[in-house]
């Protein structure tokens, strides 16, 4: 009986427009954090939680695929009790199952998967993939003071930098993203050159403070040509030159940090700015890993528009977000054959429209 009243009032949902209320459980497992949530489409997120496994891999440097992969079957199934526990609520009373489709690393993104298809066939609810960098451009609408649409979403991660207009949820105009390293991607890389711990971004972002910012000054890339495409890469070996160049003491370091720090901030803001003048509009949403640095949030300040951040817990990869994204468009009638299809690379512009 309960398998064919969540049919009935989801075909009923689809019917009406896909307004039906709903109580989805979100799971995220695209790289090397479980995030398991549940959210309700008419009282909001319920209750989530998060294991990280940045210990384990900080021994390798990095993460381990199939490392990531496995810690992920040991966490997720624990996760999920403890966050219906602390939602009130049992498995049975989940109206749907959403989990990281992509992108991300194929063995993790596989595990979730199979899990939340699971779970859904099981219970004989929907169940859908979500687009993980939708999950990010949606995570600032988790807030109270979630901002409203259109606005331009700025997607700076470990894995994607990226600057979108987004005229509605689901319609996703790229207006610039980065040509080789993601602006996460370069923090860590040159936290290793200057021998930081692994994960060494926020590592450089904390040594950064210690630095003067008058020591050196790193360019600014692309930023002397139109457009708002980035390019991290080069800072990596500037850092380095500069690093082999100077007298390697602790405050050498520490200037050098900063000095890439706020390279990386002052073109991300250059290009935030062109981003806005170039789509005409005035809010602007910040989500990703690298929307918890702290010189980023204060720079973005400046611009003239309305500049909106997630809290920090769901800057980084989180169960909510995916909870979020995925009700959104289970509400409105979408949901996916039962397969198990993980996306290791999909394009942010193949997503369909939200109606509604």
């Amino acid at each position: 009986m309960r398998v064919l009243a969540v049919r009935a009032a989801f075909i009923m949902g689809v019917l009406t427009g896909g307004k039906s209320l709903m109580r989805v459980l979100g799971i995220e497992s695209s790289c090397d954090e479980t995030g398991v949530a549940v959210y309700d489409t008419h009282h909001g997120l319920l209750a989530h939680r998060l294991f990280s496994q940045v210990k384990m891999h900080a021994e390798y440097g990095g993460v381990v695929p199939e490392l990531a992969s496995r810690d992920h079957i040991r966490r997720v199934l624990p996760l999920i009790r403890e966050v219906l526990a602390a939602a009130e609520m049992t498995l049975a009373e989940i109206d749907g199952v959403a989990y990281t489709a992509g992108p991300g690393l194929i063995g993790a993104l596989m595990t979730g998967a199979a899990v939340a298809r699971s779970l859904a066939l099981g219970l004989g609810v929907p169940a859908l993939g979500v687009h993980h960098m939708e999950g990010h451009l949606m995570a600032p609408l988790l807030e109270d003071n979630a901002p409203k649409l259109p606005f331009v979403a700025l997607l700076v991660s470990g894995g994607h930098s990226l600057l979108v207009d987004v005229p509605q949820l689901g319609d996703y105009r790229v207006l610039g993203e980065s040509v080789d390293d993601a602006a996460g991607e370069a923090f860590d890389k040159t936290a290793k050159l200057l021998g930081l711990a692994y994960p060494g971004g926020p590592l450089l972002a904390q040594l950064a403070e210690q630095g003067d910012p008058t020591a050196y000054r790193f360019p600014r890339p692309m930023t002397d040509r139109p457009g708002c495409d980035f390019s991290f890469s080069g800072l990596k070996t500037f850092s380095l030159n500069t690093w082999q160049k100077s007298a390697q003491t602790q405050q050498d370091k520490a200037n050098i940090a900063r000095a890439f720090e706020d390279a990386v901030v002052d073109t991300v803001f250059i290009k935030c700015r062109r981003a806005l003048e170039q789509s005409g509009r005035n809010t602007l949403v910040v989500a990703g890993g690298v929307g918890a640095n702290k010189r980023l949030r204060l720079r973005l300040q400046d611009l003239e528009a309305e500049v909106c951040f997630p809290r920090l817990e769901f800057c980084t990869d989180n169960g909510a977000m995916i909870a979020y994204a995925g009700a959104m468009r289970l509400q409105a009638g979408q949901m996916d054959q039962a397969a198990i299809q993980p996306r290791p690379r999909w394009p942010l512009t193949e997503l369909e429209p939200i109606a509604g």
